[in-house]
């Protein structure tokens, strides 16, 4: 039996719902010799910046029971250079890419939207929730609903591209932030980015990371990260993608399950570069298996009673 896996976000078109997570998988070239990147649902870029970053000091990654901690703090060549090297090559690929931003404030994140929406990408996502990067602000943008809204909904008069937010998890209440980002404009949510933790050598007893603190991801917050997608899915009409720790195809299949449009596959690929196209071929095993002609049918179906 023939299965449809294709999936829509926003605008953009996906053959499959299974795309590469932001910092995880640069922006293709690294693993163009290891993965058919066709096969892909869609690339999440690196996320880049309007300037230069050189990132924070080292040591940037640090293991922890099922998972790690990474602090590499956005570290990228910048948004001329995207423009000029990387784009040129991310647009000669069949699978659409996803350009990831980031910016200090919101002017920062308006001039970078502004610029690839010039150059006509299909889609971008707005990253207002790394853990790892110093800000005048005693919180990111993504920990505040009204903030959210604010800077959302500025972006959203700049563009008409596919339009998505990446949530942090390190807030009280996933659901309020998600409404804002929704409310403001936003065509898709990222649910979610990592959480933040430290970890502390014994001997020296130092922090493992230079930045002292890290964002945690793998495994270990799966279960966290599936919670708020099934909470953010009660109260969203837009897509969710769901990401956080998905390791395998049952993985991605919960995520599904509780309400996720897509997932995004991240940690997974630094161990097995070929897990997205893995993840992505169980969940077709599994549709088939289930006679589930297409993979809308199974989203948001968890039974609860």
């Amino acid at each position: 039996m023939g299965v449809d896996l294709a999936v829509k976000i926003g605008k953009l078109k996906l053959k499959n719902p299974v795309m590469v997570s932001s910092g995880t998988f640069g922006c293709g070239q690294q693993y163009e010799e290891l993965v058919d990147l066709k096969e892909l649902g869609a690339i999440v870029t690196k996320t880049i910046t309007l300037q230069k970053r050189e990132g924070n000091k080292p040591p940037r990654i640090a293991e922890t029971y099922a998972g790690m901690l990474n602090a590499i703090g956005l570290e990228n060549e910048g948004l001329n250079y995207f423009c000029e090297t990387t784009l040129k090559y991310l647009n000669s690929l069949k699978t659409p890419s996803i350009i990831s931003v980031a910016g200090k404030d919101e002017n920062d994140y308006c001039k970078l939207v502004k610029e690839l929406d010039k150059l006509k990408v299909k889609a971008v996502e707005l990253n207002i929730s790394c853990p790892n990067v110093k800000s005048k602000k005693k919180y990111m943008f993504s920990q505040d609903a009204q903030a959210t809204y604010k800077l959302v909904s500025r972006v959203r008069k700049l563009t008409k591209t596919t339009l998505i937010v990446k949530l942090s998890p390190n807030v009280t209440d996933i659901k309020e932030i998600a409404k804002a980002a929704e409310d403001a404009g936003a065509e898709a949510v990222s649910l979610v980015n990592t959480f933040l933790g430290i970890a502390i050598d014994v001997n020296s007893r130092k922090p493992k990371l230079g930045n002292i603190t890290g964002g945690l991801s793998g495994p270990a917050i799966k279960p966290l990260a599936l919670r708020m997608v099934y909470e953010a899915a009660s109260v969203l009409k837009i897509p969710i993608i769901g990401q956080g720790g998905i390791m395998s195809p049952e993985d991605g299949l919960e995520f599904i399950i509780a309400g996720a449009t897509a997932i995004s596959i991240g940690t997974a690929n630094f161990i097995e570069p070929q897990s997205a196209i893995l993840i992505k071929n169980g969940i077709e095993k599994y549709l088939v298996k289930n006679k589930i002609k297409n993979i809308k049918l199974l989203r948001g179906t968890i039974k609860i009673s």
